[in-house]
C-alpha cells in the first residue's frame, strides 16, 4: 500500500508520518505534485498558508485534479482541505476545485482557533468506522462548499459553525489535525488508509 504526502514546503510532516506508520507498507514525500499522484493514496498536509502552498501546486494542479475526480484516494488535513475547493480568501492561487466552494475566515473574535472542539459526524463511512467527536484544530479559515450535501461533519466555534470534514467520492478534507487528535485520530488516519486498500 503506497501512501504519498504531498509537501508543499510547510505540512508538518513528522507528526502524519508517525500517525500513518504501519498503515503504509511504503510512506513517501513528494515535493513534485504531478508525481505525487503515482500512489495509492495521497495525503495533503495540514500547516502553512493557502497561497504559498497553491503556487507550489499550480505546475502540477491539473494533473492532480484530474486523478482525484478519476477516484485516486485522497485525505486532505487542516489546508490540504481547503486546498480542495476553488480559492480562498487567505490569499491568491487556485485551489484543486474537486469541491465547488471558497474558504473564508472563521467569523468569531477569537482566531486563530487553536485547541480541541466537538465533532458532529454525519453517517459517512470515514467516522463510522473511526468515530471521531472532540479533535484538534488550528485554523483561522474555513471552507465553504457549495453544495453542503458534500459536508459529512460539522464543528462550531464560538458562533460560526462549519464544515469539519467533506467528502466527494474517494476524497476526505478534514478542518481538523487527526494526527494530534490522539488515539481517535491516529485512527481515523490508518482506517482511511485500510478502506482505500479495500
Amino acid at each position: 500500500m503506497r501512501v504519498t504526502i504531498f509537501d508543499y514546503g510547510a505540512g508538518n510532516l513528522h507528526s502524519l508520518t508517525k500517525a500513518i506508520g504501519s498503515a503504509a507498507t511504503e510512506l513517501r514525500i513528494e515535493e513534485d505534485p504531478g508525481e505525487a499522484v503515482d500512489t495509492d493514496v495521497l495525503i495533503l498536509p495540514g500547516v502553512g498558508a493557502f497561497s504559498s502552498a497553491a503556487e507550489r501546486l499550480q505546475c502540477g494542479r491539473e494533473v492532480m485534479r484530474e486523478a482525484l475526480l478519476a477516484g485516486l484516494p485522497c485525505l486532505g488535513i487542516c489546508l490540504g482541505m481547503q486546498l480542495l475547493m476553488d480559492e480562498s480568501e487567505e490569499g491568491k492561487g487556485k485551489g484543486l476545485g474537486v469541491l465547488a466552494g471558497s474558504v473564508t475566515r472563521l467569523r468569531t473574535k477569537r482566531v486563530p482557533q487553536i485547541g480541541w472542539n466537538e465533532i458532529t459526524a454525519c453517517a459517512d463511512p470515514a467516522f463510522d468506522s473511526a468515530p471521531v467527536s472532540i479533535a484538534y484544530f488550528a485554523n483561522s479559515f474555513v471552507c465553504h462548499p457549495v453544495d453542503e450535501s458534500r459536508v459529512i461533519a460539522w464543528s462550531t466555534h464560538e458562533s460560526d459553525r462549519f464544515p469539519a470534514a467533506v467528502r466527494r467520492g474517494n476524497v476526505v478534507g478534514v478542518q481538523f489535525h487527526p494526527e494530534k487528535s490522539s488515539v481517535a485520530g491516529v485512527k481515523f488516519i490508518r482506517t482511511f488508509i485500510e478502506q482505500a486498500r479495500a
